[in-house]
């Protein structure tokens, strides 16, 4: 008998055929990538010959073009990088759907890459992240080449004029957390938002103030000032010291009022969890009425409502405001 017969059919050629992922995937990843650009270089071709009125060498008398030729141009896809064989033509612009649709991919990768970097990401994670989404892999100084990119948008928008009058003006202090020489500190964020005459709100402008202090709103309001800020009859804020004393300096003709919000916060400190909802709603129907002497009234009726669900404290703030 035969040796060979003692193994089974997989034992005996077990080990005689070995794939190499690693070399099929590289293969498979070729074929594809060859595919797709011989595929968006028919198209090319395709476009150029309805843009000339007929196909390469051909004599007709609707022709409209003739080719001159073509350059080289690398497009990032999925499958890889591909080289594209763009037509020229000797007089017609020759604009393809293909490129146009290029540069849009182009915009949202570099809008997605800054995202991502805004957000806290790494650059070695951006990295890597590019190179799952798109195939390549984006290098550092790329990264940095698009944030340097985008924070001269960002100065541009915050140092331009302003333009019109907006009677109303809207300002806040907003505290985030910020990486500074390697510790996380609190930032306020000075942010203001306007509703022009014609009834459209804008946000003017945004700048880091560290703390909310005197010195900081002084500053933000004259970068205001001096862009144009005009015609403000009506500032809204909290009731931060420091930004009403900037405010009487820079725009001494506009009054001053309380954010509401922010009021209604002041109450809610005094109201247990469970009743929050409801002293909320008794809030806003005091600003749901249609003048002054109906919401002082409705005022009073929450005042007394307040009491009777002794709930003393708030219904003293509350009357306090309406003595104002």
């Amino acid at each position: 008998m035969n040796d060979d017969s003692e193994f089974t059919g997989v034992e005996k050629f077990a080990g005689v055929v070995r794939v190499d992922d690693g070399q099929l995937r590289s293969h498979v990843d070729g074929v594809v990538r060859e595919t797709v650009e011989q595929t968006l270089n028919t198209l090319l071709d395709a476009e150029a010959d309805a843009l000339c009125g007929a196909k390469r060498y051909e004599r007709s008398p609707e022709r409209l073009d003739t080719r001159a030729g073509h350059y080289e141009r690398q497009l990032q896809t999925k499958a890889g990088e591909v080289t594209l064989q763009v037509p020229r033509l000797r007089s017609l612009s020759f604009e393809t759907q293909i490129i146009e649709r290029y540069r849009r991919r182009e915009s949202s990768v570099e809008e997605a890459l800054i995202e991502m970097y805004l957000a806290g990401v790494s650059v070695r994670r951006v990295e890597s992240i590019t190179e799952a989404l798109w195939g390549t892999r984006v290098s550092p100084s790329t990264v940095s080449e698009l944030n340097q990119k985008i924070y001269g948008h960002i100065d541009a928008w915050r140092n331009r004029p302003i333009t019109g009058e907006h009677p109303y003006v809207f300002l806040d202090g907003v505290w985030l957390k910020r990486s500074w020489g390697g510790e996380v500190r609190n930032l306020a964020v000075l942010v203001a938002l306007a509703v022009r005459a014609d009834g459209h709100r804008e946000i003017l402008g945004v700048v880091e103030g560290m703390k909310e202090d005197t010195e900081s709103w002084l500053s933000f309001l004259r970068h205001l000032k001096q862009r144009g800020l005009q015609g403000a009859r009506l500032v809204i804020s909290d009731k931060c010291l420091g930004l009403v004393e900037a405010l009487g300096e820079v725009y001494p003709e506009a009054a001053w009022q309380r954010c509401m919000v922010h009021w209604y916060r002041n109450v809610f400190t005094v109201v247990p969890r469970g009743r929050v909802k409801e002293v909320a709603a008794m809030l806003k129907a005091i600003h749901a009425q249609e003048d002054r002497p109906a919401a002082e009234r409705k005022g009073q009726e929450v005042v007394a409502k307040l009491e009777a669900m002794k709930l003393s404290k708030a219904a003293a703030i509350v009357a306090t405001w309406l003595r104002r």
